[in-house]
C-alpha cells in the first residue's frame, strides 16, 4: 500500500488538501442563514474563542493525566476544532433546526484561527517540557507569522469582494424579466470563475479564513446544487485520504481515549458555555449541538504539521478521528430512535365513542307514561 507520508511535503499534496478544505469551508458558510448568524453572533464568537480553549484544555488534561506525557498537550488542540467539511456534508438530515445548524456550521468554519494560535504557543511549551532543546518547527513563524497570515487572508478577501462587486457592475446577473438583481451580482459564468480563482489561491497559500468569510457574501442561487455535490465529493476524497493514514499503523489506546475525550468535551462546552450566550434554543437543538463534534481532514492536516516535532501524532489522531465520528453517528442514531419513540408515545389514539346502554332505572321511571312518537319510530325500526 502506498505510504501517504511521502506526499506530505509535495506541492501537489498541499494544494490538493488545501482545495478540499477550501471547498468545504466555502460550502459551509455559503449555506449559513445570515439572519440566524446575526442573532447568534455572540454565541459564535464565544464558541470559536472560549469554546475552543475550553475544549482543548479538557482534552489535553485527560491525555496528560492518562499517559503522563507532557507532549500530549498538543493533541487536545488537534481535535478541538470541528471539521467544516464533515458538518456540511452530513448535517442535512433535518433533525436540527435551521438556526442551530447555522450556529454549528459557523462554529466549525471559524474555529481554525484560534486552533492555529493555540498551536503556535502550546507546541513550544510542550516541546520544551518534553525535553527537547530549541523551538519546534511548527512555531517557526511565531506571532509574526500568524499576523502575516491574517494580513494575507484579509488581502485575498478584499480582492475577492472587489472583483465580485466589479463583476456585478460590468456583467450583472439577469432575472427572468431581464432586470438586474439587487444587490447586483455577476452573471453565473463570471461568478463561477471568480469563486474558482479564489479557492485555488486560498488552497495554494492555505488562506482558509478568507474563504470562510467570503462564503457569507459571494453568494448566488445558481451555486446551491453544484456546491452541494462538490462538498460531498470533497468529503469522500478526504475520507479516503484519512483511510490511507489509518492503514499505516496507529496507536489505538491513545487514539480511542483522544476521540472519546473530544466528543465529551464538545458536550460539556455545549451544555455549560453556549446557554450563556445563545438564548431560545430548544432542548432538541441543545442536545444536537452537544453531540455535534466531528473531525476529519482539518485534524489530520494539523497532525501532519506537528508530526515533525512530535512523532506518532498522526498515528494517534487518525484513530481519534474515526472514534469521534463513530460516536457522533451512534449518538445521532440513538437520539433519532429516542425521538421517534417519544413522538409515538405522545401521539394518543382517537377516542372511540360508543353508545352507552340505558340504565334500567331510567326505564323504570318512565313506566306508566304514554308512548311517544319517538317510541313508535324506534319500535317500527
Amino acid at each position: 500500500m502506498a505510504d501517504p507520508t511521502r506526499l506530505v511535503g509535495t506541492t501537489g499534496y498541499v494544494v490538493a488538501t488545501g482545495l478540499l478544505l477550501a471547498v468545504g469551508l466555502y460550502g459551509s458558510t455559503h449555506g449559513i442563514d445570515l439572519a440566524d448568524l446575526r442573532r447568534d453572533l455572540r454565541g459564535v464568537v464565544a464558541a470559536v474563542t472560549l469554546g475552543v480553549v475550553l475544549k482543548a484544555g479538557l482534552i489535553s488534561g485527560v491525555m496528560v493525566l492518562a499517559f503522563d506525557r507532557p507532549e500530549y498537550l498538543i493533541l487536545g488542540i488537534v481535535v478541538a476544532q470541528i471539521d467544516p467539511l464533515s458538518v456540511t456534508a452530513l448535517s442535512q438530515d433535518g433533525r436540527m433546526s435551521q438556526r442551530a445548524r447555522s450556529l454549528l456550521t459557523a462554529w466549525a468554519s471559524f474555529d481554525d484561527p484560534m486552533t492555529v494560535l493555540l498551536t503556535l504557543y502550546v507546541a513550544g511549551y510542550a516541546y520544551t517540557v518534553a525535553g527537547h532543546a530549541g523551538t519546534p518547527s511548527v512555531a517557526g513563524g511565531g506571532t509574526r507569522g500568524y499576523v502575516l497570515g491574517l494580513a494575507l487572508n484579509a488581502l485575498l478577501l478584499a480582492g475577492a469582494l472587489l472583483a465580485w462587486w466589479a463583476g456585478g457592475r460590468l456583467w450583472p446577473a439577469r432575472q427572468a424579466g431581464k432586470r438586474p438583481e439587487s444587490p447586483r451580482r455577476p452573471a453565473t459564468p463570471l461568478a463561477v470563475l471568480l469563486v474558482v480563482a479564489m479557492l485555488l489561491l486560498a488552497a495554494a497559500n492555505m488562506l482558509m479564513l478568507a474563504v470562510a468569510v467570503a462564503g457569507l457574501f459571494l453568494r448566488t442561487r445558481a451555486f446551491a446544487r453544484p456546491l452541494a455535490r462538490a462538498v460531498t465529493s470533497a468529503f469522500l476524497l478526504a475520507t479516503a485520504v484519512l483511510g490511507l493514514f489509518v492503514a499505516q499503523g496507529v496507536s489505538l489506546t491513545p487514539g480511542l481515549l483522544l476521540g472519546a475525550s473530544a466528543f465529551v468535551a464538545q458536550a460539556v462546552v455545549a451544555v455549560l458555555l453556549m446557554p450563556l450566550f445563545v438564548r431560545g434554543l430548544s432542548g432538541r437543538d441543545r442536545i444536537l449541538l452537544g453531540i455535534g463534534q466531528q473531525n476529519g481532514l482539518t485534524a489530520v492536516l494539523l497532525a501532519l504539521t506537528l508530526e515533525r516535532d512530535f512523532p506518532k501524532t498522526v498515528g494517534i489522531v487518525a484513530p481519534a478521528v474515526v472514534t469521534v465520528n463513530l460516536l457522533h453517528y451512534g449518538a445521532q442514531t440513538a437520539f433519532g430512535c429516542w425521538s421517534r419513540h417519544r413522538a409515538g408515545k405522545d401521539r394518543q389514539p382517537a377516542a372511540v365513542h360508543k353508545r352507552l346502554p340505558r340504565h334500567p332505572a331510567a326505564d323504570d321511571g318512565r313506566q306508566g307514561e304514554a308512548p311517544t312518537a319517538a317510541d313508535g319510530l324506534r319500535s317500527s325500526a
